[in-house]
């Protein structure tokens, strides 16, 4: 059985999902086939707890990885605390949370973390090609670190969703029931939208936010490919709708329509098309597979599991090379890094909260889908939830979510 680099240490506390190794890797395998390549190719209660003086967002720390880098392979306080103030510069800073979705938090710098924590991720799907649709948020991920501060759930909520979004007055909008990706839009984008974003999770699962961080997907390539690539495992052929190969196998960045066929292919060229396996992938295909969803069975819950794989995969690769011991490397992934997030940091630290979660490592995350269904109303395709996702929200509330992976597995994404 091949495995990806391997970057952490056997962890402590309850139990955990299993997470098998991938199968049947092929660990320098490059870019999928061109063609004639040989292969075809409600408002909750506020609460004091988490830390004091500690964290801009774990967001951050998982979606930059830089975090974890930092302190995983540079070890000393003294180091964490030059290396996080350079990543500090190096980023967006926004208010991402509004008062009625911020976790009350103690003040106070050095303070010990204390979980558990919720963290909203972001992946905006701004399309330059058409500027007219707006920006929708093509992922939501509620990243939940329990008390124990050994491992991290991530919790995907699908982009079509159907909820309440509440109005938000800054931006005109008078509030709707509709798809939760387009509370993003609604907002306005920006700070707006991932404000009404985060008021509508804490209205449909009862929390409040630690932090959040918007992800620029088009940034994050360039902070993949400072890594070499990552290591993914496809568990299902399929072709991309965003990518694809002209007649003489040169790369091309495509498009999708409504319905996800793929647009822009020129005369005798055809989609990229991934082949079952585990192979290392460069930042722009890494990502164009992470948010394939048309041709997989699963649709869109699917993809959920690719784009957490696709963190996980990153996060491993960065500690796998002490990317932190390296001052150059560490240099241009850190500025790769920052033309891809906007965060929000509020008063904290970040030296104390990657301090704190230093034993959280890729082989403690795990990734859990909300038990829901499709249904098509008025001629619209939503997600509906069913019964259990109730269950889910109260396990986030009440830090159940070790109990609720073990008693629902067929909802676990084995990472």
């Amino acid at each position: 059985m091949a495995q990806e680099p391997d970057a952490d240490a056997p962890m402590s506390g309850a139990p955990v999902p299993h997470v098998p190794g991938p199968a049947g890797a092929e660990p320098d395998a490059g870019l999928p086939a061109a063609p004639g390549a040989g292969e075809p190719p409600a408002s909750p209660p506020r609460h004091r707890g988490r830390h004091s003086g500690s964290s801009p967002r774990w967001a951050r720390a998982l979606v930059a990885v830089g975090a974890l880098l930092i302190l995983l392979s540079a070890g000393t306080v003294s180091v964490i605390n030059v290396l996080a103030r350079r990543y500090e510069n190096s980023v967006t800073h926004d208010e991402l949370l509004s008062p009625d979705s911020r976790e009350d938090t103690d003040s106070g710098l050095g303070r010990s973390v204390r979980g558990p924590l919720n963290y909203l991720l972001i992946g905006s799907d701004f399309k330059p090609r058409a500027p007219q649709d707006g920006q929708r948020s093509d992922t939501i991920i509620i990243l939940h670190i329990p008390a124990t501060l050994d491992r991290a759930y991530l919790v995907s909520i699908p982009r079509d969703l159907r909820v309440e979004i509440p109005p938000y007055p800054a931006a005109g909008f008078r509030g709707d029931e509709t798809k939760i990706n387009a509370a993003f839009q609604h907002g306005g984008g920006g700070r707006g939208g991932a404000q009404l974003v985060a008021e509508t999770l804490t209205r449909l699962v009862g929390i409040r936010f630690n932090g959040a961080a918007i992800i620029n997907f088009e940034g994050f390539k360039r902070a993949v490919d400072v890594l070499g690539g990552v290591f993914l495992c496809v568990d299902r052929r399929v072709a991309s709708n965003h990518m694809g190969y002209d007649k003489n196998g040169n790369l091309l960045e495509l498009y999708a329509d409504e319905e996800g066929r793929i647009q822009g292919l020129p005369e005798g060229g055809q989609p990229v098309t991934y082949e079952e396996g585990c192979r290392r992938m460069s930042g722009v295909l890494a990502l164009d597979y992470s948010r394939i969803r048309y041709g997989l069975p699963r649709g869109d819950y699917d993809r959920q599991a690719h784009q957490q794989q696709f963190l996980r995969a990153v996060l491993a690769e960065g500690l796998s090379q002490g990317i932190a011991t390296n001052p150059v490397k560490f240099d241009q992934f850190l500025r790769a890094v920052g033309s891809a997030l906007t965060v929000d940091t509020g008063d904290d630290r970040l030296a104390d909260l990657i301090f704190g979660l230093r034993h959280v490592t890729p082989r403690t995350l795990v990734g859990v889908a909300v038990p829901s269904y499709p249904e098509m109303i008025g001629g619209v395709s939503y997600i509906l939830p069913e019964a259990l996702a109730g269950s889910l929200y109260k396990a986030v509330r009440e830090d159940h979510l070790d109990a609720w992976t073990v008693e629902n597995p067929s909802w676990v994404n084995h990472l």
